[in-house]
């Protein structure tokens, strides 16, 4: 291991409240130490849930979230899996994911967090790429294996539903079964821990190997930042396989003594708001696109209609009553709400800051594991993803012009490579050691990071212009008629966007095709059968005209 790294590890201190963190938590430093760790210091302390048909389960403690992981892991050892082993993880998101992530690290088997949504040709490619051992699966996703398992008869299958994980006496039962008195394979800081599969820019999936040290300082650097303290509580909307969920939205939290709840489905607004506001939580972890749709659909027309938003001396006021609804429709407890994983639209970056809405931009990468900078909310500049996490370097390579750069980054949170791809590995790391993002930005003179596109999404334009699609992409999602837009230089060299409508301008531009189709209809009705028409072309500019108002027929004809 780079003693570097692990000196880095060994300095970061999390100065929280001795009284709501486990003493001495930076000595951990696996998975399963600070499983067991969280389990003895938090006890009964409430830790996982879910809402299921809109109804929040019972809690499961602390102490039964190492009871269930320390099972598991021994359940592994029984079907033969052998530290260094691949486990798949293939579940919706539930309180049992955590349970098998960490039984899988105490058996010092290696994870393989597969999200849901992958075809079973995926799933196919990505487990034998792997070499998984087991996979731990919900029903759901059963079909999805079968031709795997089918091939496979040595795969062992592990089904979540047999997993018991609430036992009201499951300390003394466990305890008569010899799970506390069980020995577990040592594991180091070095080892590796995960490995998450990513499409990448090239859209082959590339297998992120992450050691208890990639992960578990990333979750002290998290924690350093955030500040979370046992009584928050985390409403979880991402899928846990995602590593911005994972170590920010699980491992984080846990480490804290924090609160988790599940949805037990994907989080629309019928889902997710009835469960906000019964669960109240205090952090949210999303993507763009979800406060994105959620300002658009939601607030964006009701400031429309607000006549206080239509002057200048009133503005400000419609704007910080409509940031006060969506933390209400939250739940009205929310101090940190995450965003990351994609560029936000600058419309809604805009509002959240005037609104006074406790949002924070964050910046990362799975070969990150994944925080790369981050802040809290209101001390980060509009568009600013904030600083460089703390034990992690950040360096601007000039190579695009001497303002904007690639983002590089080294720290004890970078990956240790890609899975049996070196070839791959050499080229995303620099020959001084420094991962290369593939992502353009600068920092500022407060060292705060500004993400301006990625690097192979640049265009050069005629005149060796620097041209950014993000953001005219960015731009174009402005518009209300746009739900999303794509950027691209086609073999003339000029740009195109490719732009899919909003439902309402679907409906308008099918009123549109409906009432010319209607026209061509009533137009046919009244002609010979040999005049009449196939087809009418809407055309938006006027026609040439001659000096007498006649239409140039010879240009169109």
């Amino acid at each position: 291991m780079n003693s570097k790294k692990f000196n880095i590890l060994c300095n970061l201190s999390v100065v929280i409240d001795s009284k709501h963190l486990m003493k001495d938590l930076n000595t951990e430093k696996t998975l399963g130490g600070l499983c067991l760790a969280v389990s003895q210091h938090y006890g009964d302390k409430p830790a996982l849930t879910i809402f299921r048909d809109g109804q929040q389960d019972e809690w499961i403690s602390y102490r039964i979230l190492g009871l269930r992981a320390r099972q598991f892991g021994l359940h592994l050892k029984s079907l033969g899996i052998s530290p260094g082993d691949r486990v798949m993880i293939f579940s919706d998101n539930c309180p049992e994911w955590p349970i098998v992530y960490f039984g899988i690290a105490l058996a010092g088997a290696v994870s393989v967090p597969m999200l849901t949504g992958f075809s079973a040709e995926q799933v196919e490619n990505i487990a034998k790429h792997a070499g998984v051992s087991a996979i731990v699966l919900n029903r759901e996703m059963a079909a999805k294996i079968e031709p795997l398992a089918a091939a496979n008869p040595d795969l062992q299958l592990v089904f979540l539903d047999n997993i018991a994980i609430a036992d009201a006496n499951g300390g003394e039962k466990a305890d008569s079964e010899g799970i506390f008195t069980a020995s577990f394979p040592e594991r180091k800081p070095e080892d590796l821990a995960s490995i998450i599969y990513t499409s990448g820019t090239s859209g082959n999936s590339k297998g992120v190997m992450l050691s208890n040290l990639n992960l578990i300082s990333c979750v002290y650097s998290c924690l350093s930042l955030l500040h979370i303290v046992p009584n928050d509580r985390v409403l979880s909307v991402l899928p846990l396989a995602h590593a911005y969920e994972c170590t920010v939205g699980m491992l984080t939290p846990i480490s804290a003594g924090a609160s988790i709840a599940y949805l037990d489905r994907a989080p629309s607004p019928s889902i997710l708001l009835p469960a906000a506001k019964a669960f109240r939580p205090t952090i949210m972890l999303t993507v763009p696109l979800f406060i994105e749709k959620m300002y658009r659909n939601g607030v964006a027309p009701k400031l429309a209609k607000n006549p206080l938003y239509h002057f200048p001396l009133t503005r400000t006021l419609a704007i910080r009553i409509a940031g006060r609804k969506m933390k209400a429709a939250l739940g009205g407890k929310i101090h940190f709400f995450g965003i990351g994983g994609a560029p936000l639209s600058s419309e809604v970056d805009k509002f959240l800051h005037k609104a006074r809405f406790p949002f924070a931009m964050g910046y990362g990468l799975t070969e990150a594991s994944p925080m790369i900078a981050g802040g809290l909310p209101f001390t980060f500049p509009f568009r600013s993803t904030g600083a460089p996490m703390e034990g992690v370097e950040v360096r601007i390579s000039n190579d695009v012009n001497s303002d904007i750069g690639e983002i590089q980054v080294r720290g004890p949170n970078i990956m240790m490579g890609y899975y049996q791809n070196e070839e791959q590995t050499r080229e995303v790391f620099t020959a001084d050691g420094w991962l290369r993002t593939g992502d353009l930005g600068n920092l500022d003179s407060e060292d705060k990071l500004f993400i301006r596109g990625r690097s192979k999404a640049l265009i050069l334009g005629p005149g060796g212009e620097n041209i950014y699609p993000e953001e005219i992409e960015g731009l174009l999602n402005t518009s209300e008629i746009v739900e999303e837009a794509l950027v691209y230089s086609d073999e003339k060299g000029e740009l195109v966007a490719l732009v899919r409508l909003t439902d309402a301008a679907k409906a308008a531009l099918y009123a549109v095709e409906h009432a010319v189709e209607e026209l061509r209809g009533w137009a046919n009705k009244k002609l010979a059968s040999f005049s009449r028409l196939s087809r009418i072309e809407i055309r938006c500019e006027p026609f040439e005209k001659t000096p007498t108002m006649k239409i140039k027929r010879y240009l169109y004809a």
